[in-house]
C-alpha cells in the first residue's frame, strides 16, 4: 500500500498548485472602470435573463430601464442605444433624470416600412429631448450584413440628417467604410467598429489596443476632416478561442483598460461594447457573444471594481477543494477495489490511476465553470450536464476496471445480441459513460467540421473523461478478439475531424489542438478496442 498512500499526496499537491497558478490575480495600472472618472460612452441593452429583442412582443419596463440607467450614470457620460423598439423609446428621459447622455440609434434593415417608422420615432425623440440625445446612429452594419445598397443607405442618412437637428452618422465595422467611401459625404462623423477578437485575422489580447490605434488612423488618412468615432470596440470576458485570441475576464479587463488609456492619451472618444453581458446573443454568437459587458448580466455587478486584483477564478479554493475531493475518492475507489482482489496491481497500473485522478482533480473546477458559463436553453445544459458527469464518473469506474483487471467494455457489451451483453453492473456504468463521451463528442467533432464558429470546445470535460478510458485500453485490453465495427467507425469519425479542425483553426488556438489531442486519444482507443473471446 505504499504506492497509493505516496501518490495521493502527490496527486492533491499537484491539483492546488496548479489552481493556485491559474487564479494568480492581475493588477492593472489603470481600471477598467475607475472610481474618479467616468467612461465617455457605452453601449446599451436593456434585456436580463432570458428577454431578448428576438422575440417581438418583447417590451422591457421603464422602471428596468430606469435602474439600469441609476447604475450607468455611476460609470459613463453616455449610453448608445441601437433601436427604438422593445421599449427603448423611454429611454431618453429616463437618461435625462440621471445626467446621461444619449447616442441615439436608429435600427435599419432591408424593411422599408420598418426603417421610415424608427425614424419617425427617433427624430421625434431628437425633438422632445434636444439637450439628452446628442447624435443619431442611422443604421447599424446594414452593411455588413448585405441588408442595404450603399446608394439606399447614403439617401437614408441624407433623409434622416433633413429632419434631425443633431449631428448624424452611420455605424459599421472598418473596413465595410474604406469600402464604401460614400458614405462618408452623408454623415457629419465617421462611426467605426473596431474588434480584435472578430477581426478576419484576430488579434491576441496583448496586441488589441495598439491594433485599435492603428486601424483608428488608418481611417483618419482616409476620411480627413471629420471626426473618427469608435463606435464599438471590447473584448469578451468568456467564449471560445479565435486563433490566438482568448476570452477570458483578465484578457477583457486588460483590453479595456488600455484602450481607454490610449483614448485618454491621445484624445479621442470611444464607445465601449458593451454595459451588461447579453444571454439572449448567445443564440446568435454562442457563448462569446454574451460576454462583452462590463456588467454581469445576472447581480447586475460591476466585473472590475477598482482596486481589486482581476482573476479567471476568482473562488479557486473552492474549485481545488473539489478537484482534491475528487482525486480522494478515485484513489479511494482503487483502494476498496483491491480488497476483494488477491493479487497485487502493477505499478503501472498505480500510476494510470493517480493520472486520472490527477488530471480529473485539476480540470473539475474549469469543466464545471465552463458549464455555467457555456450552458444556454435545455438542450446545452442537457449535453454538457452529462460531459461533465461522465467527466466525474469515468475516473472512478476507471479506477474500479484498472484494479479488477476489466478490459474497456464495447457498445456490444451494452447493446449487442442479448446472449452477447455484460451482465455486470460496473460494465454497465462504464460502458454508459463510454457511450455518452463518444456520442457528445461526436456531436462537438462534427460540429467543429462543418459550422464551427460560434462553438466551444469542450476540452475540459472530454479530457477527464478520455484519460481514464485511454490508460484503460492500454493497460487491460484484450489480446485477442474482434474489431467492433461501432467503435471503429467512431475512431475514423475523430481522427478525420481532428485533422480538419486543427488545420481550420490554426496553429496558434491552444483550446483547438488540446480539444483535437483528445479526439485523437479517443479515436486511438476506440480503434484499439477489442471484443473479449472470454465468458462473461
Amino acid at each position: 500500500m505504499r504506492t497509493p498512500l505516496l501518490l495521493i499526496p502527490i496527486s492533491l499537491a499537484m491539483i492546488f498548485g496548479v489552481w493556485w497558478w491559474i487564479a494568480t490575480p492581475i493588477t492593472l495600472e489603470r481600471a477598467p472602470i475607475e472610481a474618479n472618472s467616468k467612461l465617455e460612452c457605452v453601449s446599451y441593452a436593456p434585456f436580463r435573463g432570458a428577454q431578448t429583442p428576438l422575440d417581438p412582443t418583447t417590451h422591457i419596463d421603464a422602471e428596468q430601464i430606469a435602474q439600469d440607467m441609476a447604475q450607468l450614470a455611476k460609470i459613463s457620460k453616455c449610453v448608445r442605444t441601437y433601436s427604438i423598439d422593445n421599449g427603448l423609446d423611454q429611454l431618453p428621459p429616463l437618461a435625462a433624470k440621471v445626467g446621461l447622455k444619449v447616442l441615439q440609434g436608429i435600427w435599419l434593415s432591408n424593411d422599408r416600412s420598418k426603417n421610415l417608422a424608427q425614424i419617425a420615432t427617433a427624430v421625434g425623440l431628437t425633438k422632445a429631448y434636444p439637450d439628452v440625445i446628442t447624435g443619431l446612429v442611422v443604421g447599424n452594419e446594414v452593411l455588413l450584413r448585405g441588408e442595404m445598397t450603399t446608394a439606399d443607405l447614403a439617401a437614408t442618412i441624407r433623409l434622416v440628417k433633413a429632419q434631425a437637428k443633431v449631428p448624424v452618422t452611420y455605424a459599421d465595422v472598418w473596413e465595410y467604410w474604406l469600402r464604401n467611401r460614400e458614405i462618408y459625404d452623408a454623415v457629419d462623423f465617421v462611426t467605426i467598429h473596431i474588434l480584435p477578437y472578430w477581426e478576419d485575422m484576430p488579434v491576441r489580447a496583448r496586441y488589441a489596443a495598439n491594433h485599435v490605434d492603428a486601424i483608428r488612423k488608418q481611417v483618419a488618412v482616409a476620411f480627413p476632416g471629420k471626426e473618427i468615432l469608435i463606435g464599438e470596440t471590447g473584448w469578451p470576458s468568456a467564449g471560445r478561442m479565435r486563433e490566438g485570441a482568448l476570452p477570458s475576464r483578465a484578457n477583457q479587463a486588460r483590453v479595456v483598460s488600455e484602450i481607454l488609456a490610449l483614448a485618454k492619451a491621445e484624445n479621442f472618444r470611444v464607445n465601449l461594447i458593451e454595459a451588461y453581458d447579453q444571454p439572449w446573443k448567445r443564440d446568435l454568437e454562442g457563448t462569446v457573444g454574451g460576454y462583452w459587458g462590463l456588467i454581469d448580466a445576472d447581480n447586475r455587478a460591476e466585473k472590475y471594481p477598482a482596486g481589486v486584483p482581476i482573476s479567471n477564478f476568482p473562488y479557486w479554493k473552492l474549485d481545488a477543494a473539489a478537484g482534491m475531493t475528487l482525486s480522494a475518492l478515485v484513489f479511494l475507489t482503487a483502494i476498496l477495489t483491491l480488497r476483494r482482489r488477491p493479487w497485487a496491481p502493477r505499478l503501472i497500473s498505480w500510476l494510470a490511476v493517480g493520472t486520472s485522478a490527477t488530471v480529473a482533480g485539476i480540470l473539475l473546477g474549469i469543466a464545471v465553470d465552463k458549464l455555467l458559463v457555456e450552458s444556454y436553453g435545455v438542450g446545452r445544459w442537457a449535453q454538457w450536464s452529462l460531459l461533465l458527469a461522465s467527466g466525474i464518473l469515468t475516473p472512478i469506474l476507471g479506477a474500479h476496471a484498472l484494479m479488477s483487471g476489466r478490459p474497456l467494455p464495447t457498445f456490444l457489451d451494452l447493446f449487442g445480441p442479448r446472449e452477447d451483453r455484460s451482465h455486470s453492473f460496473a460494465t454497465w456504468a462504464l460502458g454508459l459513460a463510454v457511450a455518452v463521451t463518444v456520442l457528445i463528442g461526436a456531436q462537438t467533432a462534427l460540429g467543429f467540421t462543418f459550422d464551427p464558429r460560434y462553438r466551444d470546445f469542450p476540452f475540459a470535460s472530454l479530457t477527464m473523461a478520455v484519460v481514464p478510458l485511454f490508460l484503460l485500453m492500454l493497460l487491460n485490453r484484450p489480446q485477442q478478439g474482434l474489431r467492433p465495427i461501432a467503435e471503429a467507425s467512431f475512431a475514423g469519425l475523430f481522427a478525420v475531424c481532428a485533422l480538419y479542425t486543427v488545420f481550420n483553426e490554426g496553429p496558434k488556438n491552444w483550446q483547438s489542438l488540446w480539444t483535437c489531442a483528445v479526439y485523437a486519444m479517443l479515436a486511438l482507443t476506440l480503434w484499439r478496442a477489442r471484443v473479449a473471446q472470454t465468458p462473461k
